[in-house]
């Protein structure tokens, strides 16, 4: 049986009456409500009657055990002559409002209303649709039964063949094992076109999906709705919470206004947090990307790991994009990484963003990406790039062929002279700032190799796969843990590339097998580049007579196996370049790889230390066997192979069917259970909303004074709840620890606070989360 909201009787519920009733007063209602795909539209079941029980043609008379029943039959009859249904008009009793009787009309039945501010219309009007057909079924109780007291067969329009009629609005809609397949493939940010694909795949073609892109596009749009009614920073809030229970490791920080409204938000999980321990020695910190439905700009950290592939280091979501806001994110984020600073941070050119990195970073090397500085180049300079054609390859070669600092300044005075570039006060305010993104001037300066294009081009296409400006952003923490889950994969794919197979040596030379078994396979191989590059004509030392220019020039110190080089690759990368190998080679020093030229971070031993202060996930959660999503997964595979087995003969599926109706009746019977609290064991309420913890109790009759910060603790030790006020130049910090997920909602302690009179004046509060 249907809910009897898919009827759209005015949202009444449908109720049997005795036959006597129907002489009762009643009242009638005019609905004009479609009907959905039938009975069981949530279901997906096709309610079609047998020929052999059930008359193809309805006719006065006829009766039907119930309501649902006689819809479900009329709906049948209309989808195979060619039309859709609607409810049109119902009549209940005045007394207790149970109904009395319904009618069905053909969906083209009526007229379109007159709008009266039509003309003020902006989009264009829709097609009609009602053109006053007279077609309809109407039924009304009798006694236990219902029975058809009107019938009229005709219709004024073209009836349409049964395969056409699934694109009828009355006769589409979403099921639930769609809604769920839809709700997936939208978190994953896949678009409707491709949606619809997979539907029609997976129902065995388009006319079988029963439903169109634009039911898909509503089904998302109402669940958007429904997160702007429950509150989206509540939906956040929540996960934050919950995954935190879950994942001791996980951390998070939340910002609330003294308006109860969210503000900003950091988290990072136990693998982003334990891989910057290995790798966060440089660290890219980007807040281009707009990825959210408020224009909330998304910050991600991010670096390279010992597989040279980009992994995060936490993430976050702010309000704005002020010098006072990146510092609450990067005193947030550095506390979250156990205070461990970079030694060299890369972000894009934004002054409120440098502010805070000069205050809370003050001994971090501070780079600025060159891709978002080259991207500027053609809008800054478009009348030049229009002018001069050969200006882009002659711009290109003073940013990236030239060597030495000498080379670049040479350079770029000759490029400001030839094209009359010395007024342009952009590139002076850019060639001011030359030091942090000039290649010539940062090549000592370690970077692990993240200073190229290529990095900032591929995480701008990693989270466009993921993410789009439509997303929620409840919606968006659950898509990026996907993206970090698939970047995840990856590394242990590497990982285990790396050790079961073995890289394909080129030579017997003793230094490159140990380069083999010490680095990983991606760091081999750019080693092994550099060991076989054929350019070792353009290695050269200075000669007494400075006849030829050198190109690179290497120092070798004699005895101590040390060399450097201007390319500086060695500096930069924490590789050796081709031009040293070169050196050693001529000097009989490829025997062996010196230890003091292997780079930790690149070998396959870059993650073996433990950090102990970072709690892992431990147990069921660590083996997937109490997570939910698992448990689907394991039940999904099962069951494809039973349904593979019971779609061979009709017997096996009939089997099949009747099994899986005891399952289902089993399962709901099930959940009729009223759950029961596991604090005060009551049913009809779970321990995350106990009314027998409440927070109020434990704030009557206490004294708090002025609090401009509070930090909220959740705190798996401990099963109670209380506070503590500790007072520090005129400030007092409230330390809550709760256990049982029970936790104070942020708005309600804020409210409470705020509520406080303390020296006469309302403090102006923020609010911040920190485990």
């Amino acid at each position: 049986m249907a809910d009897s909201s898919a009827l759209g009787v005015s949202e009444e519920p449908l109720y049997n009456l005795d036959s006597d009733e129907l002489e009762a007063e009643s009242v009638d209602i005019q609905c004009d409500v479609n009907v959905e795909d039938g009975v069981n539209v949530e279901d997906g079941v096709n309610v079609m009657p047998s020929s052999s029980s059930c008359p193809l043609e309805p006719y006065v008379g006829m009766l039907f055990d119930d309501v649902e029943d006689a819809q479900a039959y009329y709906k049948a009859y209309a989808r195979r002559k060619g039309f859709a249904i609607r409810t049109n008009h119902t009549r209940l009793s005045k007394d207790d409002k149970k109904l009395l009787a319904v009618d069905y009309v053909c969906t083209r039945e009526g007229f379109r209303r007159i709008n009266r501010k039509e003309k003020e219309r902006i989009m264009p009007e829709p097609d009609e649709t009602k053109i006053g057909c007279k077609a309809l079924m109407g039924i009304k109780k009798d006694g236990e039964h219902w029975i058809v007291n009107k019938f009229v067969v005709g219709h004024n329009h073209i009836l349409l063949t049964p395969r056409s009629t699934s694109f009828l609005r009355g006769h589409r809609g979403v099921t639930k094992v769609q809604k769920k397949l839809i709700m997936t493939l939208n978190e994953f940010g896949v678009p409707t076109r491709k949606i619809m694909s997979v539907l029609s795949k997976e129902s065995g073609g388009d006319f079988n999906v029963g439903c169109i892109g634009k039911d898909v596009e509503n089904f998302l749009g109402t669940k958007r709705r429904k997160v702007f009614e429950e509150g989206d920073a509540q939906r956040l809030y929540s996960y934050f919470r919950d995954r935190q229970f879950k994942e001791p490791g996980f951390v998070y920080s939340m910002q609330v206004d003294k308006d109860g409204c969210m503000g900003s938000c950091f988290w990072a999980d136990a693998r982003s947090r334990s891989a910057y321990q290995y790798f966060g020695d440089v660290v890219t910190f980007d807040a281009t990307y707009l990825t959210n439905i408020y224009k909330m700009p998304f910050v991600p950290f991010s670096g390279v790991n010992h597989h040279h592939q980009t992994i995060m280091f936490g993430c976050a979501l702010l309000v704005n994009e002020t010098a006072e806001s990146y510092t609450w994110l990067l005193r947030t984020w550095q506390e979250a990484m156990l205070g461990r600073a970079p030694s060299t941070i890369i972000t894009d050119d934004d002054k409120a963003m440098a502010k805070a990195i000069a205050e809370v970073l003050p001994n971090t090397t501070h780079r600025l990406c060159l891709w978002h500085i080259l991207q500027k180049f053609p809008e800054h300079l478009a009348h030049v790039y229009n002018k001069f054609p050969d200006f882009q390859s002659r711009f290109r070669h003073c940013i990236h062929e030239t060597i030495t600092i000498a080379e670049f300044e040479e350079e770029w005075a000759s490029i400001l002279m030839k094209y009359d570039l010395g007024e342009n006060t952009w590139l002076q305010n850019l060639y001011i700032r030359r030091e942090k993104w000039v290649p010539a001037y940062l090549r000592s300066t370690f970077c692990a190799g993240m200073s190229t294009t290529q990095r900032s081009e591929s995480m701008n296409k990693f989270f466009k796969d993921y993410v789009r400006s439509s997303t929620m952003v409840s919606d968006f923490v659950h898509q990026y843990e996907a993206a970090i889950d698939a970047r995840y994969f990856k590394e242990k794919e590497k990982d285990v590339r790396t050790k079961s197979t073995r890289a394909i040596l080129k030579t017997p030379l003793k230094i490159e097998e140990e380069a083999a078994l010490i680095y990983t396979r991606k760091s081999f191989m750019i080693f092994q580049d550099e060991l076989f590059d054929k350019s070792e004509s353009k290695t050269y030392g200075v000669t007494p007579y400075g006849k030829e220019t050198p190109v690179y020039h290497v120092t070798l110190e004699s005895g101590e196996g040390v060399a450097t080089c201007t390319c500086h690759k060695w500096e930069f990368m924490g590789i050796l370049c081709k031009h040293i190998l070169c050196v050693f080679g001529k000097k009989g020093k490829l025997d062996r790889l010196a230890q003091h030229y292997v780079l930790e971070r690149w070998t396959t031993n870059a993650k073996s230390r433990p950090i102990p202060d970072i709690p892992s996930p431990t147990g069921l959660l660590q083996l997937g066997l109490d997570d939910p999503t698992m448990r689907k997964s394991k039940s999904m595979i099962q069951l494809y192979d039973i349904v593979e087995l019971g779609s061979q003969s009709e017997e096996k599926h009939s089997f099949l069917t009747r099994a899986l109706e005891k399952i289902h009746k089993e399962l709901l019977a099930m959940e009729d259970h009223k759950r029961r609290c596991s604090i005060c064991k009551a049913e009809g309420h779970a321990k995350n909303n106990c009314p027998s913890v409440s927070c109020s109790d434990h704030f009557e009759d206490q004294s708090i004074q002025k609090t401009n910060i509070v930090h909220y603790f959740y705190n798996l030790n401990s099963c109670k709840i209380f506070y503590q006020n500790c007072l520090t130049s005129q400030k007092s910090v409230i330390l809550l620890e709760c256990h049982n997920s029970k936790m104070v909602s942020p708005v309600e302690l804020l409210l409470f606070l705020q509520s406080m009179k303390m020296n006469q004046k309302k403090p102006n509060f923020s609010f911040s989360v920190i485990i």
